[in-house]
Order: C-alpha cells, then sequence, then structure tokens
C-alpha cells in the first residue's frame, strides 16, 4: 500500500468520523486496502438515500482507478450498478491523484441524475423487449446450509454446466458461496432454479426448497475481473485461502465487503 493511499485513508477518516462512516476491511502490502464509506444522500426522490461505498485501493493507485461496489437498501440491484458505472468513469478522470473523496462528492451531487437516467434506460429495454443482455454478469450467493451436501452440489453443478456458467461452489467452514459468471439471462434463470428447485432436505429428511439463500452481490463483470474458464467445487481450510481466491480473480473488493461479516 502506497504512502498516497495512506495519506488518503487517513484524511478520509477525518472526514467521514461518525461512527461506521469510515471502516477499514483489509490491507495488505501485496494487495492495497479495501475499506467502506457510508454516506447518506440528501433530497433524492423525497428521502435520504443510504448508499455504502466500498473502495479497494490496489497497490499501484492512483495510476490505475480504484475497484468499487456500491450497495444501497433504498437502490436497486441495478440501480446500484449503474452508481457504480458511473463512478469508474468519473475515476478514469482523475487518474496520477488522489480520488476517492472527489468521487464520494460526485456521487452526492449526481445521485439523483443517475437514477433518473437508470430509470430511462430500463423503460427503453422494456419497449424494445430485448431478449438477450450484453455483457458477462457475474453472481456471489450466500448459502446458510447443506444437509444433503452431496445431492446439492451435485445439482448445482448440472445447472452450472446446463447454463454455461463457470465460477466456484466454496466451502470455508460453515461458510458456504456460489460465485458465477456467465450471461445475463443464464444468471437469471439459475437464481430461479435455485429458488423454486427442492434442491434439499429439511430437518425431517425430506425434499424441500431452498428458502434460506441470500443474493449478496449482482454485478456486470468488469475489466479488472478475471474470468473463470470452469466451474469448481472447492473446500478451504482457513480464511486465507478462500481470500485468496478471490484476490487472484480480481475481486478483492467483494470478497472484502461480503465475506467478513458473515464471520460475525
Amino acid at each position: 500500500m502506497s504512502e498516497l493511499a495512506r495519506e488518503e485513508l487517513s484524511a478520509l477518516a477525518a472526514i467521514y468520523c461518525e461512527p461506521g462512516a469510515c471502516e477499514v476491511l483489509a490491507a495488505s502490502e501485496m494487495h492495497g486496502i479495501s475499506f467502506r464509506i457510508q454516506i447518506a444522500v440528501k433530497e433524492v426522490l423525497d428521502t435520504d438515500v443510504l448508499l455504502k461505498l466500498c473502495f479497494h485501493l490496489p497497490v499501484n493507485y492512483p495510476s490505475t482507478v480504484p475497484d468499487i461496489s456500491v450497495t444501497s437498501d433504498q437502490l436497486t440491484r441495478a440501480q446500484c450498478v449503474d452508481v457504480r458505472e458511473k463512478l469508474l468513469e468519473e475515476a478514469k478522470q482523475h487518474l496520477s491523484e488522489p480520488m476517492v473523496h472527489d468521487l464520494i462528492l460526485w456521487v452526492q451531487q449526481h445521485l439523483q441524475d443517475v437514477i433518473k437516467q437508470s430509470a430511462t434506460v430500463c423503460n427503453e429495454k422494456t419497449t424494445l423487449s430485448k431478449g438477450t443482455e450484453d455483457g458477462i454478469w457475474m453472481l456471489l450467493l450466500h448459502l446458510d446450509h447443506m444437509r444433503a451436501k452431496a445431492k446439492y452440489v451435485k445439482t448445482v453443478e448440472k445447472w452450472a454446466s446446463d447454463l454455461r456458467l463457470t465460477g466456484r461452489l466454496m466451502f470455508m467452514g460453515k461458510i458456504i458461496l456460489i460465485l458465477l459468471q456467465g450471461d445475463r439471462n443464464s444468471i437469471k434463470e439459475y437464481l430461479i432454479l435455485q429458488k423454486t428447485s427442492k434442491v434439499d432436505v429439511n430437518s425431517s429428511g425430506k425434499k424441500c426448497k431452498e428458502k434460506m439463500m441470500r443474493v449478496l452481490c449482482e454485478t456486470e463483470l468488469q475489466s479488472q475481473h478475471k474470468r473463470f474458464q470452469m466451474f469448481e467445487v472447492k473446500e478451504y481450510s482457513a480464511l486465507e485461502e478462500l481470500q485468496k481466491e478471490f484476490e487472484t480473480a480480481g475481486l478483492t473488493a467483494l470478497f472484502s465487503e461480503f465475506v467478513p461479516p458473515l464471520l460475525k
């Protein structure tokens, strides 16, 4: 992690000093630093929008743009994706200089415009009845448990194969994650299968649907993310091994934002 990144984080911590407003998620000399900024954007759609912005500053930052993820209970996943894409576009205008605070100010000033534009694009897509969506998408799911593990794993592998999805089914202690990559229609179809099929058994041994699955993230794959070439089932003996899997795929920010909270 560069001295410039350390100084920028220190300044951000001083600016966003309310409890929970600025939180370091991970830091290392090899992979850089990840942190989350939580802000409330006023007077948007007549309500306050609470945004959680997760930034990963790689070791060569600010020569390269940070990885960014956006979440909000007041926005849809599609709107969060649009905000993220706009922030990444804006970041390219600030290369070679500290940019995180400028990006935060930008989203505070332009969030309403992005949301309106997102709604317009959505309406246009509906009008055109577009059957396919360009780009590769990524989905991260958390499962609470698997009682019939062998059968469950085979079912997930079959769905991934049938839908031509790549990625990982990951086990680390009690944590179960499914990370998928593929075209968006296939991602949507997988979600339907996961929610509606009797894929596990209940405490009485009867077949049951998955009722405790959570969608942690659904977003379009970015240029800094690496594409998995196949779908694999993997088990990890330590959190560091699981973290390395994400880091190798360019998904450090995704790991930092969603995986550590599962340990609490």
